[in-house]
């Protein structure tokens, strides 16, 4: 397998009036051998573009593009040793699963005997041991995507490229394939970079996920640090789902104590200040007094809100709110609610039932909060 290195890469692409298009902007990402990395981020921020540039069906504008130390901006797509699944089957419909899996094979001039062998071997990994001899109209949805990952497997590359292989299979087929795909990768060992707009496969496949938005990498860290401690705005509310709660505002230091004033955004509510008055949490606090009387917001994941009545508020860090929409989801309940000039969610247990308009108060755990520069949109505190 192999290491592939993305170094200072740009694709700008020629629009109607000859104008330029950046796809990506001076992209640097390393993967490294035998690893998993998703990237995850809204339609059209470049994930796909990047694939592609490694794959060489496309030419690269500036930067380059190394595979297991070999520069290939110049290498045509056949002799860089990759395979890639599109989100699209794309199987030949009048081969069988058999031929269409050793088609490459047959093109690269491999030995019969070791074509059946690897064929073979393959198709049971995949569960398609019993459909070697169909065509594609005789399989299901999630047949025909792992015939066209066992295409991909059969040729043995040095790094597999998947471009949102799952996002066309209904949702419980998506939760298979996505099992199946994480077991893959621990039996073949093999470097495979993942494309998906799913947070949820990117965090469960990927050993690193690189969050992208406007052709540029946000963050790339482990799942759990992405979701824990992400860099800026926007991975603090695409990263988790529901999304992170944003709450404008500003520091104010008052008799040792530094505290969080609400201001809800102009547009949205009032944009005088709110009932919202918080005590930043200790750990916090240290880091954030500088900017005592400057804009911040203040981000807190679903979780970090609950009912009062189960898990009492301490000082400085309950909320008066009204519920607008209940939505159960089995053993959790996400309510959405109204306070203090804010909309938000929370996420609570399912032991109690919630009505619309009921009036909670709610407890908000600071210790778990993120702040935000609103200029720059980065964390304001450590590790992010």
């Amino acid at each position: 397998m192999a290491r592939v290195v993305i170094a200072n890469v740009s694709k700008t692409f020629s629009g109607p009036r000859k104008e330029g298009i950046h796809a990506l902007k001076n992209v640097s990402l390393t993967v490294e051998d035998k690893e998993f990395l998703a990237l995850v981020g809204p339609s059209g921020c470049g994930k796909t573009t990047i694939l592609r540039l490694i794959a060489g069906l496309e030419e690269i504008t500036e930067g380059t593009i190394s595979i297991d130390g070999r520069v290939v901006n110049n290498v045509e797509p056949k002799d860089r040793d990759l395979a890639m699944v599109f989100q699209n089957y794309a199987l030949y419909p009048h081969m069988t699963v058999y031929e269409n899996m050793a088609f490459g094979l047959q093109l690269r001039k491999v030995p019969k005997a070791e074509i059946e062998q690897r064929v073979r071997q393959t198709a049971t990994t995949l569960g398609l041991g019993d459909c070697l001899q169909r065509l594609p109209k005789a399989l299901s949805g999630g047949q025909r995507q792992r015939v066209a990952v066992g295409r991909a497997i059969v040729r043995q590359p040095k790094v597999f490229l998947f471009d949102e292989p799952l996002s066309n299979l209904d949702a419980q087929m998506r939760v298979q394939l996505r099992q199946e795909l994480a077991k893959l990768h621990a039996r073949l060992a093999a470097t495979m970079i993942y494309v998906t707009h799913d947070q949820a496969e990117a965090m469960t496949l990927g050993d690193r996920i690189a969050v992208m938005r406007h052709g540029a990498v946000q963050q790339v860290a482990d799942p759990i640090e992405v979701y824990r401690r992400p860099a800026n705005l926007f991975v603090a509310g695409f990263i988790g789902s529901p999304p992170m709660n944003f709450f404008p505002g500003s520091l104010v230091g008052s008799g040792g104590t530094l505290r969080f004033q609400g201001r809800p955004a102009a547009g949205t509510a009032t944009a005088a200040p709110s009932a919202l008055a918080l005590n930043v949490d200790p750990a916090h606090a240290s880091v954030l007094a500088a900017g005592a009387g400057k804009p911040i917001i203040l981000g807190l994941r679903p979780e970090a809100i609950t009912d009062a009545r189960l898990t009492p508020a301490a000082p400085g860090a309950c909320l008066d709110a009204v519920v607008e929409v209940v939505e159960p989801m089995g053993p959790e309940t996400f309510l959405h609610l109204t306070g203090a000039g804010y909309s938000f969610v929370a996420r609570v247990p399912a032991a109690r039932k919630y009505d619309v308009n009921e009036k909670l108060q709610l407890a908000l755990n600071l210790r778990e909060a993120h702040y935000f520069d609103p200029t720059t949109e980065l964390s304001l505190l450590p590790g992010a």
